[in-house]
């Protein structure tokens, strides 16, 4: 954490340094609510999660920290409304560690869970009530305030999905449907997920958005995987990708144009059309191996350069350095939520820290993938680092949830050591 502390500090002095000529008039606020609210979670962790990983809170702060120093350099009223999210998230990890002692509890809630994640997913198509913000309608406005409520149905489906998946593990990973000289898994098994996924497609397609889409689909069709190790589930589940994404392609006008600016932005832009992936680009090369210098960067035309195009304003100030810094960061992150999966000792626990981690990975992944023009641009948050305080929120509910897995899983290996070593005195 200190570490996190000190780069995050040098970083937000050398911005305010290359953009103004001096350092920033409240460095000491700014660096004194960064430790203090730190310090909070950290605090929290050691009351109720004691044995939990201690890797996970420090990559977030220094994403979490790096992505503000671009956002107060871009765009100072957002950096105050970034602010208060970190608190608010911040309260939200403590009071989701005071509330979840005990992962396994959460099984019981299946179709409960499943129920709330749908609600949120429908909250935006209500009339009056949800917001349609550049074509597409995942914003629900409560007076000032707007959110998005995918961004917590997401982390509900991965619990439905953990716990449905652990409880038919034999069914799905055992074909028992014969058909000419080939078995397979009986449908009926699969229809409760797959209703339940389809709709929540469904659902996404009718709010205009192929980001979320895409996610959702990655991560489920990764837990069956996980779950069966039958490689037939990944190979269906691109085959069907690869229908759903023609098909989309031509029902949805927003999807037909991301295509077309992701195989072709330079013309694109050349006919008056949006320039924002092709300026990424200008900005990125400019920036090089070592980037133009925190504060020496020219990317604020960019349009929403603090959330969609953050990863282009770090590529330029920081360089391929930096970059290499956030992608090492992400990993060091999904990695750590993988170890913490392979140690719980329930088939749902593991599927749900997996779950989780990889809603990280591929939220992460998307969106750099479609910055750098290898997948078609989404528009997905970069987890930690964008503008958004739903998404933030959501973001320290899952190192909330991995670090009381962690924990637990920690709490029952020492009770097996402890099980072991009166076993042996019994012996002597």
């Amino acid at each position: 954490m200190l570490l996190a502390w000190i780069i995050v500090g040098a970083f937000y002095s050398l911005a305010s340094l290359g953009a103004k000529g001096h350092l920033p008039n409240r460095l000491g606020v700014f660096l004194g609510s960064i430790v203090a609210i730190s310090l909070m979670m950290h605090f929290a962790i050691r009351i109720f999660a004691p044995r939990s990983s201690q890797v996970l809170l420090p990559i977030a702060t220094l994403l979490n920290g790096i992505g503000y120093v671009e956002i107060a350099r871009w765009n100072p009223i957002y950096a105050g409304y970034q602010a208060l999210w970190f608190l608010l998230s911040a309260i939200g990890l403590v009071v989701t560690l005071m509330v979840v002692r005990r992962t396994q509890d959460l099984d019981r809630y299946r179709y409960l869970t499943l129920v709330l994640a749908i609600g949120l997913l429908l909250m935006p198509l209500i009339p009056h009530f949800g917001e349609n913000i550049n074509g597409a309608r995942l914003w629900v406005k409560l007076g000032p305030v707007s959110f998005q409520p995918v961004e917590i149905a997401k982390i509900l489906l991965v619990f439905f999905f953990a716990s449905y998946f652990a409880s038919n593990r034999e069914l799905l990973s055992t074909p028992t449907l014969r058909i000419g000289s080939q078995q397979f898994v009986p449908p009926k098994v699969l229809m409760p997920i797959i209703f339940a996924w389809g709709f929540a497609m469904a659902i996404l397609g009718a709010e205009n958005d192929i980001g979320f889409a895409l996610l959702l689909f990655a991560l489920f069709i990764s837990m069956l995987w996980v779950t069966t190790g039958l490689k037939t589930y990944v190979v269906l589940g691109i085959g069907a990708f690869a229908g759903g994404a023609f098909v989309v392609a031509n029902m949805f006008a927003q999807v037909h144009s991301r295509v077309t600016i992701w195989l072709d932005p330079w013309t694109t832009c050349a006919k008056g059309g949006t320039c924002q992936l092709a300026w990424g680009w200008f900005s990125l090369s400019a920036g090089g191996v070592t980037g133009t210098g925190l504060g020496l960067g020219q990317s604020g035309g960019i349009p929403f350069i603090t959330s969609d195009m953050i990863f282009v304003a770090v590529g330029e100030e920081l360089g391929f350095i930096g970059i290499i810094l956030v992608l090492s960061l992400f990993a060091a992150f999904v990695g750590e939520g993988f170890r913490i999966a392979q140690r719980a000792h329930s088939d749902y626990v593991r599927l749900a820290a997996t779950g989780l981690s990889a809603l990280m990975g591929f939220q992460a992944f998307f969106i750099m993938a479609g910055v750098l023009r290898i997948l078609p641009f989404t528009g997905i948050t970069l987890p930690f680092m964008a503008y958004g305080g739903s998404s933030l929120f959501a973001n320290y509910l899952i190192v909330a949830l991995l670090l009381r897995i962690s924990d637990e899983n920690a709490t029952e290996r020492r009770g097996g050591d402890v099980v072991a070593i009166d076993f042996e005195k019994m012996k002597t």
